[in-house]
């Protein structure tokens, strides 16, 4: 039977095994390595969870919030294809179940499918199809690739899956499946076990999906003999059995995958015709910075999730390490990271002069009470002490009330967020966050997305960026209050960049005379940071914590 044809191609990639073994930065390299060939790639990911966005996941289970431009929340993978392709997504490009399942219910109380009994199979999976083809139209791209959340046999991805095999069917010449599974080495045997991943190949068998490509995670490399006991097991070509195996950098993957030539197993085995010879040249001159460096500086992240664990820190505040890793290794140095926990300064406020090893000091984004005052504590010594400070987003806004109690002599001055009855509110709700906040609107509510901002002459902001106007991503719902903007002006602190109306203070800093870096950011600065192109403010605070440190 002859089948329609795409306008263009499909990669799926499942998981099989475990899950968090990359699946997320195999989808990303995947679009990388088909970039490089001159094809235009939109990335897709699905969570299978209900929520309807990643909005009110918690970062200590599920990492980090990733907003982008249209204000949409979304998985921490979709900051990793952004980094991977250097573009943005769209909002298109992400989907959960309960986004899926909340479109089909809304639809049915419309009456959109004219008084049927709504089933999971087919309206369900075929809001899912409908899904998956409109974001390939909406990125007007060569090539969608699509990670399916979760591993196979999991019940809450099947339908995704089903709907996967619904459009192999549909353009079965244009349809291809990844699968990223784990082969373990028992320590107590010694080698490496295949059987995990046929087990896995077999489940999705079960679904009616073959795999054309297994990408064998492991943490050493694959050898000839298992990919040929593979592909005689899975009904997978040899050659097309990609060994991955753990790698200090996860920029060192697309690499990898090009040794194997899986650019060239995907082009053929889809029958498309790459626009160029593959051209990674950029991206090996970035990776070999991961690796390489002429020195280090040593940067203090203080934070409040320390004592959940360094895996979970390091999920928690992924874009803001990789956003330094970017400007440090432009700069040819090293960045050695700490965690700093919060609550130690807190409790202890003389530890806090542990902060003068460091060449520069971070406070990121957050919410809640939890370890504020020893924030406050660490921001303070670093304005005493001239260390470089980069405030994100809640980092911004502690900065704020630091200099409000310490230099502008406004005693007790705090964010209503923790302290509503507090005598100098400089950090306040403005009223239609209030509003959403009374009704109990949580969800997709705050200042979400890209908004725009002008920068003042003559100031750090301004000269790290080079232009008058920006556009940066927010995720808050709290603000400088305008009351006491014109007296923290006047002790000393510089507003120097503001909403274009000039009501929403989005960039405070103090002068460079009197400090070399100390500037605070109400976006998240670190949601633009790309491997091949560093953030213009994270470049300006690594060059001063190296400054420092000479």
């Amino acid at each position: 039977m002859k089948r329609a044809r795409a306008d263009h191609k499909y990669i799926f990639v499942v998981g099989g095994v475990m899950s968090g073994v990359g699946k997320g930065i195999a989808t990303a390299s995947i679009g990388k390595i088909l970039a490089a060939r001159g094809l235009s790639v939109n990335l897709v990911k699905v969570d299978p969870y209900l929520n309807v966005d990643a909005g009110t996941m918690n970062p200590t289970e599920h990492g980090e919030v990733f907003v982008l431009d249209s204000g949409l929340e979304t998985d921490q993978d979709m900051g990793n294809y952004e980094r991977f392709l250097d573009r943005d997504l769209g909002p298109e490009d992400y989907m959960t179940s309960g986004m899926v399942y909340q479109s089909v219910i809304e639809r049915e109380r419309n009456l959109g499918y004219g008084g049927k009994c709504v089933e999971a199979v087919p309206h369900v999976r075929g809001a899912i199809v409908e899904r998956f083809e409109r974001a390939a139209a909406l990125a007007k791209s060569d090539v969608t690739v699509v990670e399916i959340g979760g591993t196979v046999g999991d019940f809450s991805n099947a339908l995704f899956i089903d709907a996967a095999r619904v459009l192999k069917m549909k353009y079965s010449e244009d349809v291809l499946f990844v699968m990223v599974s784990y082969l373990p080495v028992p320590s107590t045997i010694g080698e490496m076990k295949t059987r995990p991943t046929q087990h896995a190949v077999a489940a999705l068998n079960s679904y009616g999906v073959q795999p054309d490509v297994i990408v064998a995670r492991s943490t050493h490399p694959l050898d000839q003999k298992r990919k040929e006991k593979l592909a005689i097991q899975c009904s997978v070509e040899a050659n097309c059995i990609i060994s991955a195996p753990d790698v200090d950098s996860v920029y060192d993957v697309p690499l990898n995958f090009e040794r194997d030539k899986l650019s060239d197993i995907l082009l053929e085995t889809l029958d498309l015709q790459p626009k160029h010879e593959s051209d990674m040249s950029d991206w090996r001159r970035f990776a070999a910075h991961a690796h390489n460096g002429k020195g280090t500086v040593k940067i203090g992240i203080v934070g409040k999730y320390f004592d959940t664990g360094d895996f979970v820190l390091s999920d928690a505040y992924l874009s803001v390490i990789e956003a330094i890793k970017y400007s440090a290794y432009a700069a040819g140095v090293k960045p050695e990271i700490s965690w700093l926990n919060a609550k130690e300064y807190q409790t202890n406020p003389k530890a806090v002069s542990e902060l003068a090893a460091y060449d520069g000091i971070l406070v990121p984004g957050g919410f809640g009470e939890t370890g504020i005052e020893g924030k406050i504590n660490a921001i303070r010594f670093a304005r005493e002490h001239k260390i470089p400070y980069f405030g994100l987003c809640y980092g911004m806004q502690l900065m704020t009330i630091e200099y409000a109690r310490n230099v502008a002599n406004l005693a007790g001055a705090h964010t209503t967020e923790i302290d509503p009855k507090t005598s100098h509110p400089v950090i306040m709700i403005l009223p239609d966050q209030a509003e959403k906040l009374a009704r109990k609107d949580y969800g997709g509510s705050m200042r979400l997305g890209a908004y725009p901002c002008v920068l003042k002459k003559g100031t750090i902001a301004r000269s790290a960026y080079g232009a008058e106007e920006i556009s940066e991503r927010h995720r808050h719902r709290y603000e400088v209050n305008p009351e006491y903007i014109e007296r923290l002006e006047k002790a000393g602190l510089i507003f120097s960049g503001k909403s274009p109306d000039g009501t929403l203070m989005e960039i405070a800093e103090l002068p460079k005379n009197e400090h070399s870096f100390m500037l605070g950011a109400q976006f998240h600065p670190e949601l633009r940071a790309r491997p091949l192109s560093p953030h213009p403010l994270f470049n300006a605070f690594i060059a001063a914590a190296i400054q420092k440190r000479i």
